[in-house]
């Protein structure tokens, strides 16, 4: 049509050489390199209108979301129908789709002609046209006897909300059929199957022929994120990030958008490009306004005989040259909007350079001679940083349609499984409760002389009576095991002013061969440790008094006395369960021979951290570590602890409540992915409510899920690599990182491709879906195990209404961004009636050692002084 109206004004006006007039009127349709780099920053502006809640219903270019979260990934399967409605004929289609993978796709198809009084007569008439077409198709090829899941290809552009379900915007192609528009064209589709009859199908997605062709390309080429057509129409469609679609909730993974693009320039971006003859063409057309710059061009010869004309050859050639410059400038056109997807893609994946596919279909790309060359061309020009294949989408969007249908399939399949997964690691109400009854139970086993010996929650004294009141002061020597680093401190406490603390340190590494050598080895380490330190501090002749932050399980019999019980953490260091390690910290500064320590205190890191919290709050009288390991510490009242004399006052005891659950009491929430990393440990059977709860080891539960997701084929295409079998390989700080609300997907899998994993958007997902199920549960049994101590505390005073702090330290609380949310949560649902405040340990805990130092000299002077 297009070219018709040239030619009318070619044959009135031209009377000298063709080619020159040609090139002279039709000038403005050549477009130079800067004016396509315009377009394309134009159509660029025009996509994130159209994306924006607050523009689209502005925007030229709709951008339309169309539920579609993913492109093929090769392990779709079984057998599909596909209808597809888009011209004056439409197909039905069987796709058989093996689990072999590409390439074993088996089509059967059908076309059946659309009357044109059915074109333009009522819409309930059409849609049961195609049922009708439907059921013969079925019935020919013996397909009706079971329910078959079914893709609808739409050529038209649509509002969807979901997958299976799309408005109507408006008509194009001549269709005209009335009562359509404004309705959802997948439920007339299904009353039309039901009023048919005999049509036994599951209509599960409608999609846009675009992005149709992008799904059949994308089955062979999973690198395909793009979708053109053109032919009788022009479109695209690409994968967007979720996190840019305002019209639709969420903000995870990706969709295919449908820009519906051929609407560029009717709020008038693209007036100073449009000519006289488009103008022209626009009047005449059937939706003048509408969807500028299609193609639908027909070659010279057939053109020129429907004109009924008898051409010379230099009118062939001019007619020629007149069609290659509008054909040029609509693959320049298209290869300028093309341009900006691609570079939004890219720059929505933060690349240098991107590499992708783009899956085209059209009649005007398929017959063309010279037009997929010009295109290539021109993308490859405007987009240099952007390597792009363009793949012809060799079975039309049909099978695409199917293809969105097997997807969507796999998707739900998928989807059922890796929730069932996850949902072993949601704990109900119902079941906090219980672990809070339990939790409590085993806190007053672990006091009672009795049973304290087979309480899995040891509850061990630590003969701390008091914490601080501001009065402490004096220079104290501090050191702090608790990991694979060891602190040494010089503390100064100034008198009578809290938050007047100066604080001097030295960090030291401890080897794995010295953490799983002798006891004599380790301590040996430790006081060289302490004579660089003291050197360090030209502190070598001086005798201060020293608190030993201790963070192992040990049985005190006194301030300055503590058995260890069983190492954790990754300790091993023989000769040393059982044994007093202040005795063998003395033994070793013995054997070296260079300096004196008056080892005042052992403390453990909990009960540190408490004493560092206290000392600037008054009401904290509980500690919290939520970090490489998971224990609590608070202030028990004298006389409920049976196995230490006297009755008077109260007492700081290390609950060690990692070892809930040794005595079985936590199965019914013990996933098989606890029992396989309980069952790798150091201490199969030890620490099993650490095990479910502390840094140490929620990587390696994380680490076994997406083991145990990929071998089913849920992950990384199936694929383990060496490094995902590598014990301890998925550290804990991974879970802090990927949950970030601040961190895109694309951050998620830089991680994950740290660690060997090519994982693609959807495993991103699932990646940071399995990390939030166990950091969940680990925050909230923390919070029922600490609704336990609060509510302890609180009947303990016979008290209605509990006012409390707690102090706290580790990594997981300090730098997960939900952890300490969920534990406070948690807390607040199970003990009701106690307000629990959380404050953290900036100072850690060898800070805490001092003034337990501190406290423990003033105890001591006390206790000397006559009453």
């Amino acid at each position: 049509m297009f070219a018709v109206h040239l030619l009318s004004f070619y044959f009135s006006k031209l009377q000298e050489d063709q080619i020159k007039k040609v090139d002279r009127y039709l000038y403005a349709m050549r477009l130079s390199d800067d004016q396509l780099a315009d377009i394309s920053a134009r159509f660029r502006r025009e996509m994130e209108k159209g994306l924006s809640n607050e523009s689209n219903a502005t925007a030229a270019v709709k951008m339309l979301p169309t539920h579609v979260y993913s492109t093929p990934d090769g392990s779709e399967k079984g057998e599909f129908l596909a209808l597809d409605l888009g011209g004056s004929k439409f197909k039905v289609l069987q796709v058989k789709v093996s689990k072999d993978g590409k390439g074993k796709v088996q089509m059967e198809s059908e076309t059946f002609p659309i009357p044109e009084e059915i074109l333009n007569g009522r819409g309930t008439e059409l849609f049961e046209h195609v049922a009708e077409s439907l059921k013969s198709f079925l019935q020919q090829h013996h397909i009706n006897h079971t329910r078959k899941p079914l893709g609808f290809t739409f050529s038209f552009p649509c509002v969807q909300s979901k997958i299976d379900e799309g408005v109507l915007l408006s008509w194009s192609k001549n269709f005209k059929a009335r009562g359509v528009q404004g309705n959802n064209v997948v439920q007339l589709l299904r009353k039309a199957i039901q009023k048919v009859g005999d049509v036994d199908v599951d209509v599960l997605a409608m999609v846009n022929d675009t992005v149709g062709a992008m799904m059949t390309c994308g089955y062979d080429d999973q690198n395909c994120e793009v979708g053109v057509i053109i032919g009788t129409g022009t479109n695209a469609c690409y994968m967007e990030e979720m996190r840019h679609i305002d019209l639709v909730e969420g903000d995870e993974g990706r969709m295919c958008i449908n820009t519906e693009w051929g609407a560029f320039g009717d709020d008038g971006v693209l007036d100073d490009f449009i000519t006289s003859f488009d103008r022209e063409i626009d009047a005449a057309s059937i939706n003048p306004g509408k969807q500028l710059y299609k193609g639908g061009l027909e070659n010279t010869k057939e053109i020129l005989e429907d004109l009924g004309l008898n051409p010379s050859e230099d009118d062939c050639i001019a007619v020629q040259h007149v069609c290659t410059i509008v054909s040029f400038r609509s693959a320049n056109l298209v290869a300028a909007a093309l341009a900006a997807i691609l570079t939004r893609i890219r720059e929505n994946k933060k690349l240098k350079t991107l590499r992708t596919t783009v899956g085209v279909d059209g009649t005007v790309y398929r017959t063309h001679p010279q037009y997929p060359k010009r295109l290539h061309k021109v993308v490859r020009h405007l987009v240099p940083d952007c390597h792009v294949r363009f793949v012809l989408s060799e079975s039309g969007s049909a099978k695409g349609a199917a293809m969105v249908t097997a997807v969507a399939q796999r998707l739900a399949s998928q989807r059922k499984e890796i929730d069932d997964t996850l949902a072993t690691f949601a704990l109900s109400p119902t079941q906090l409760q219980e672990v809070k009854a339990k939790m409590r139970v085993e806190l007053e086993r672990g006091l009672k002389k009795d049973s304290h010996p087979t309480a899995s929650v040891k509850m061990l004294p630590t003969y701390v009576y008091r914490t601080p009141d501001g009065t402490e002061r004096g220079k104290y020597l501090a050191l702090d095991l608790g990991g694979t680093n060891f602190r040494v401190l010089v503390v100064k406490i100034r008198t009578g002013m809290r938050n007047s603390v100066r604080m001097y340190n030295k960090i030291y590494a401890i080897p794995l061969e010295i953490m799983q050598g002798t006891g004599e080895e380790l301590f040996d380490h430790i006081v060289q440790c302490i004579s660089d330190f003291l050197d360090y501090m030209g502190m070598k002749n001086t005798r201060l008094p020293l608190g030993f932050t201790f963070s192992f399980p040990c049985n005190q019999t006194g301030i300055d006395k503590g058995d260890l019980v069983s190492w954790t953490k990754g300790f091993k260091a023989t000769d040393c369960e059982g044994y007093d390690v202040v005795d063998m910290l003395r033994e070793a500064i013995k054997r070296r021979n260079e300096f004196d320590l008056d080892i005042v205190a052992i403390v453990n890191d909990t009960v540190g951290t408490m004493m560092t919290c206290a000392y600037e709050d008054p009401k904290c009288q509980i500690g919290l570590i939520a970090g490489t390991g998971s224990n609590v510490c608070y202030m028990e009242e004298m006389n409920n602890i049976e196995f230490v004399e006297g009755d008077e006052g109260q007492m700081c005891v290390n609950t060690e409540w990692g070892g809930f659950g040794e005595n079985d009491n936590t199965e019914d929430i013990r996933t098989r992915y606890d029992r396989e990393v309980d069952g790798g440990s150091l201490n199969p059977g030890k620490q099993r409510f650490e095990k479910m709860t502390s840094g140490m080891y929620l990587g390696e539960i994380v680490r076994q899920i997406l083991i145990d997701l990929t071998k089913r084929g849920l992950l990384f295409r199936g694929h383990i690599t060496e490094r995902l079998k590598t014990k301890g390989i998925f550290e804990t700080k991974f879970l802090s990182q990927i949950e970030s609300d601040r961190l895109a997907l694309l951050q998620v899998r830089s991680i994950l491709q740290s660690l060997g994993l090519d994982s693609t958007c959807d495993d991103s997902i699932i990646v940071k879906e399995v990390c939030g199920a166990v950091s969940r549960r680990a925050a909230q049994l923390c919070g029922a195990g600490m609704a336990a101590v609060v509510d302890k505390i609180r009947e303990n005073r016979g008290l209605d209404h509990l006012e409390i702090t707690v102090g706290v330290d580790g990594t997981l609380y300090k730098l997960h961004p939900h952890f300490s949310t969920i534990l406070k949560d948690t807390v607040r649902e199970l003990a009701p009636n106690c307000k629990v405040d959380f404050i953290l340990s900036e100072d850690g805990s060898g800070k805490g050692a001092a003034l337990i130092t501190a406290v423990a000299q003033q105890h001591h002077i006390e206790k000397q002084e006559p009453h």
